[in-house]
């Protein structure tokens, strides 16, 4: 058996709202069909393809009743739920650097820029509301193109 792709990555959140938002509104993401799970979420989409179930589920926490979250996923303590722990960060693959710089400016997100030697690649560097890394790749020409 090969791993073909990523699947999807999860994020349990205690900030569901701060995290949809971050992940639609900063980065583009569309939600999109979620199963009735017993406990908040979204899934996020890229584009309109709903048909790999999702790049990003988040996953929520009901404070007033986790039950159903820890009967499907099992109980995590909410002060682990900072960074990403063993994982060091998300990474995708994107284009118009020009709008991602504007968006993240416009939401107040913090960022930081490189472009990778020998790769063509330039990277921003970014992270969400649960303290989770999130690398974006650019073409490095594109960047370039915005310097001159």
């Amino acid at each position: 058996m090969a791993i073909s792709k990523l699947a999807h990555f999860s994020i349990r959140t205690p900030n569901l709202e701060a995290s949809r938002g971050f992940y639609t509104r900063v980065l583009g993401f569309k939600e999109g069909f979620r199963p009735a799970f017993k406990f908040p979420g979204a899934w996020l989409y890229r584009g309109g393809d709903e048909s790999d179930y999702g790049v990003i589920h988040l996953i929520g926490i009901d404070l007033n009743d986790p039950s159903g979250l820890v009967d499907y996923l099992g109980d995590k303590d909410t002060k682990s739920l900072r960074g990403s722990g063993a994982v060091d960060h998300v990474a995708f693959m994107a284009t118009d650097l020009r709008a991602m710089r504007l968006s993240l400016q416009q939401e107040g997100v913090p960022y930081r820029e490189r472009t990778v030697p020998d790769l063509g690649l330039h990277q921003v560097f970014l992270e969400d509301p649960s303290g989770v890394t999130v690398e974006l790749n650019f073409p490095a020409a594109e960047a370039a193109s915005l310097s001159n």
